[in-house]
């Protein structure tokens, strides 16, 4: 990330809740990005599209981009004034990620470690993941397990309507770090195609 003296890099692990098969990523990061720019590596190691309200919490803190700053019921900080460093700041360290209050998408974020940089390398990557995150705007865990068994029955009332809505050639199985890491290293939002 521009700006960010690379000396050490978090490994963290980031787990969809409620999906089942489950959908995580291991991501590689600069240990002193912001939980702003955690926030958007996130979506992009995710796939999700970005343009939803988000949080983090962790140790009973809400981190959130302002003005909201009314997180989970109680007064949230500034999450650009808050580095993944010191907020998360040892391996085994946990924070849950909270994307699209509406659709209610929670990911468990975890510390797996933090080592130093590698020199050779470009952060952040992707090191390793499952599955295809869902669509943006299905509806959240339960109306995507709807989706998934009706896409998957083509005899199921509802299988066509939910075909033709998927974007082309979604295959909840397809998982490519590469393709990942080449999402959380193009410029963001997206060329502002999203």
């Amino acid at each position: 990330m521009e700006g960010q003296s690379l000396e050490t890099v978090h490994r963290l692990k980031i787990t969809l809740k409620t999906v089942r098969p489950p959908v995580w990523r291991r991501i590689e990061i600069d240990s002193g990005v912001t939980l702003a720019q955690l926030s958007d590596v996130l979506e992009s190691a995710m796939g999700w599209l970005g343009g939803h309200l988000h949080a983090f919490e962790a140790a009973g803190l809400t981190y959130q981009a302002p003005p909201l700053f009314e997180g989970f019921g109680r007064r949230a900080r500034d999450e650009s004034k808050h580095r993944l460093n010191k907020v998360l700041a040892s391996a085994g360290a946990k924070a849950r990620w909270d994307y699209d209050f509406g659709d209610g998408w929670e990911h468990d974020v975890v510390v797996e470690s933090i080592e130093p940089a590698d020199p050779s390398v470009s952060y952040p990557r992707c090191v390793a993941g499952r599955r295809a995150c869902p669509p943006d705007d299905c509806g959240g865990p339960w109306r995507y397990e709807d989706l998934m068994q009706a896409i998957t029955d083509p005899r199921h009332p509802q299988h066509q309507e939910f075909a033709e809505w998927l974007p082309p050639g979604f295959d909840a199985k397809h998982f490519e770090a590469s393709e990942a890491t080449a999402a959380m290293l193009a410029p963001w939002p997206l060329d502002g195609d999203w």
